[in-house]
């Protein structure tokens, strides 16, 4: 919901109450703010005083407790200061042996800095903030992962650094990331990068709510997601957004299973807004014309429904294919033709023309011109790279898909293959030309 303000919403009331505020309550509070920080630093200075590394295999003394919980308090006092005056928490943080990394999301100002005040937590930040006046101190208490941008390698050394403290056995104070690397306006959560995900170890997710924030339990990955950082930090985005995996997968089935009884029969815009329950507005005119390519005003719904497993289950696209399998297969003997094959694949590589003759013959041993989700699935298993061999042929001979990827997907499609993979291999093409 969009809630928007006019200029007939306000009171002339409001508008001097806000002047008022502004000329007597802020520059208080901005004062004490300001002193709040300012009393900081000699305890943050004092506190980092002879601190070696050799300290991290040791509990930390009484005099460095000390001063951990006296500024935990004044920075505490500053946010409220602020007008920050209650912040609940829900869920126990994880200590750093059980979870060493901490992901934070959505990411949208520099208010989210308040949890980094309430724990002490590690940072990645610009190497030039630890020598800004005063901040500079505050920042190296926390003892941040820096990132140095005259460095041409320092992205590469920032992650073995995080990738060091993260297997230190909880020696280190946990490194607290935003895996979406840039302010959102809260909405959504959008692809995660990475970096946070590299070292293979359990990260604890921790939602910022406004006025709340929340650490979920530990997020433990599995052998293919520390074997791929990118699902890895797909699957965890999942959990913070709260789409839980039973609930998607009973919405998908109930969106094919609507699909599959109109047996092809195309709908129009109307038809499309009262299948979504949702007005006709531009946003979903935008999502229809994706599907109407041919301009008819009309589109074949079981396209849509493959899409959109595409985009909510990104690292299953065998488990897409199947539910496409069971939307265009005849009644009779559950087979579909190459038409219908190419068709499927289309829309879930999300390509205008795909020519998969090949391929179908290939699946299609007995040449009966049709094929089940059996034989396909057979078929993959036999040959997990497929999709190069089959639908890529002409990248086989300059840049192999299995080269580029971190780690090659089980149903033979390239991982991280993104549009700017095609530019690329398009430059070379040029070059070889």
């Amino acid at each position: 919901m969009r809630l928007s303000v006019t200029s007939a919403d306000v009171s002339p009331f409001y508008v001097l109450q806000i002047a008022f505020m502004t000329l007597t309550l802020f520059p208080i509070r901005l004062f004490f703010a300001a002193f709040m920080m300012l009393l900081a630093w000699p305890f943050a200075f004092v506190a980092a005083m002879g601190r070696t590394g050799k300290e991290l295999e040791q509990p930390m003394s009484w005099w460095r407790k000390f001063f951990d919980i006296t500024l935990k308090v004044i920075m505490r006092t500053m946010w409220f200061a602020g007008g920050f005056h209650w912040v609940t928490v829900k869920g126990r943080q994880a200590l750093p042996a059980e979870a060493s990394i901490l992901t934070l999301a959505p990411h949208s100002s520099y208010f989210d800095a308040i949890p980094v005040t309430m724990t002490m937590a590690s940072i990645v930040m610009k190497a030039e903030s630890k020598d800004i006046p005063v901040w500079g101190t505050l920042i190296n208490y926390i003892r941040p992962v820096f990132v140095s941008r005259s460095d041409q390698d320092s992205r590469k050394k920032t992650v073995e650094e995080i990738r060091r403290r993260a297997h230190s056995n909880g020696m280190w104070p946990q490194v607290m990331i935003f895996p979406e690397g840039t302010c959102t306006n809260r909405s959504c959560l959008i692809t995660f990068k990475p970096g946070a995900f590299i070292p293979g170890v359990p990260v604890q997710p921790v939602v910022l709510r406004y006025p709340n924030k929340m650490f979920l339990p530990i997020y433990t990955p599995s052998e293919e997601e520390k074997r791929n950082p990118a699902l890895y930090a797909s699957n965890v985005r999942h959990v913070m957004a709260n789409l839980k995996p039973e609930k998607l997968e009973k919405e998908l089935k109930q969106f094919s299973e609507s699909a599959k009884k109109r047996n092809g029969e195309k709908i129009n815009l109307q038809e499309f807004a009262e299948y979504l329950s949702l007005p006709v507005m531009e946003k979903l005119e935008d999502l229809f014309a994706l599907f109407d390519e041919k301009e008819e005003s009309v589109i074949d719904l079981r396209e849509y429904v493959i899409a959109l497993s595409v985009v909510c289950r990104p690292s299953k696209t065998l488990e897409t294919i199947q539910l496409a399998f069971e939307m265009y297969q005849s009644e009779t003997d559950k087979t579909i033709v190459e038409e219908e094959l190419a068709v499927i694949l289309k829309t879930a590589l999300g390509v205008s023309e795909l020519n998969v003759t090949d391929l179908f013959r290939a699946i299609d041993e007995e040449e009966k011109g049709k094929i089940t989700y059996v034989d396909f699935d057979r078929f993959a298993a036999l040959n997990p790279h497929f999709a190069e061999m089959f639908l890529y042929p002409n990248m086989m001979d300059s840049e192999p898909c299995a080269d580029s990827c971190p780690v090659t997907a089980p149903n033979g499609f390239c991982t991280d293959f993104t549009p700017e993979d095609m530019e690329e291999y398009h430059k070379e093409q040029k070059k070889l030309n």
